[in-house]
């Protein structure tokens, strides 16, 4: 069994000024998501499913063409837009943007029928990452509700030209995920990692494991996300921003005793792009990971 990996890629890019999922930033024009394919076909994965949008799909397929990649590996394009909604709801007046990361996710249930890792198109997460994810999905093929997460420590997740936003993650003795809270605001400033809610700071501990949403699912995963979408969508029918991130299914599965989440350590170092400024100091560290030879200069055949 191959597992499949799942891309997050419809994001409009507002912080950063562009379509950051597109951005070239290796010696060739690569992105950050030619880095994570290219990692994820040499660890073994089988699929790649890109979560876009209508409005970027010809620029995105373009560039993204089956052809420039291993002729082992099968691709696939779902879509993701405000009206993606269950039968018996509609779009609230007034609201604007998608629902969010686990909204991208349901998005890709009628294509995934095996074990799938779950990542963001802009944030570079290692190839040591997904080595040990797809070593995990292969280990529990055919069982259910036995999720994982790659885990990093938040003060090497941030970003010194805004926030961030960021799961923030407690875990028993067994390194099992006990709790996920999603924080959107959150900085560093005066050696102070904190979070910023109703215009308060809050102090974080900057060892804490966070999600950078690398995340590990069987295919039950889909079920419980059109179950728990629905409650969502019904406890939130006059919140216009209101968001249905993936560590807010997690924590619910968890608490429920329906799932549970193991938090796989590895030694990678993730790097990203939020913000504009951010783009030096990633062409940076491609650059010397080619150097190194963790990445030949040219990734694909063509």
């Amino acid at each position: 069994m191959k597992p499949t990996l799942l891309i997050l890629a419809a994001g409009m890019g507002s912080r950063y000024g562009s379509l950051k999922q597109m951005d070239g930033l290796g010696p060739n024009g690569e992105a950050i998501i030619d880095y994570s394919i290219f990692d994820a076909i040499r660890a073994g994965f089988g699929k790649v499913v890109f979560v876009i949008r209508h409005s970027f799909a010809d620029t995105f397929k373009e560039h993204f063409r089956a052809e420039k990649f291993s002729d082992d590996v099968k691709f696939e394009f779902v879509y993701q837009e405000l009206d993606n909604l269950p039968e018996g709801y509609t779009v609230p007046e007034g609201r604007q943007k998608p629902w969010g990361t686990n909204h991208a996710v349901m998005m890709a249930a009628g294509v995934i029928n095996e074990p799938f890792a779950v990542i963001n198109s802009d944030d570079f997460y290692g190839r040591s990452s997904y080595e040990t994810m797809a070593a995990y999905l292969r280990s529990i093929e055919g069982t259910e509700g036995q999720y994982a997460m790659v885990g990093y420590y938040l003060e090497n997740t941030l970003s010194e030209f805004g926030t961030v936003s960021r799961g923030i993650c407690g875990v028993d003795k067994d390194n099992k995920l006990t709790t996920v809270t999603e924080r959107t605001a959150i900085a560093r400033s005066g050696g102070m990692v904190y979070y910023i809610e109703n215009d308060e700071k809050h102090e974080l501990n900057p060892h804490s494991y966070v999600s950078m949403n690398f995340w590990g699912f069987t295919p039950d995963y889909f079920k419980h996300s059109e179950r728990i979408f629905r409650q969502f969508l019904d406890e939130n029918r006059d919140n216009l921003k209101a968001e249905y991130f993936i560590p807010y299914i997690a924590d619910k599965l968890i608490v429920d005793n329906i799932a549970s989440v193991k938090v796989l350590e590895c030694d990678a170092k993730w790097f990203g792009v939020t913000y504009k400024e951010d783009r030096p100091f990633t062409v940076e560290k491609i650059n010397a990971l080619i150097a190194a030879g963790e990445y030949p200069e040219k990734i694909w055949k063509a």
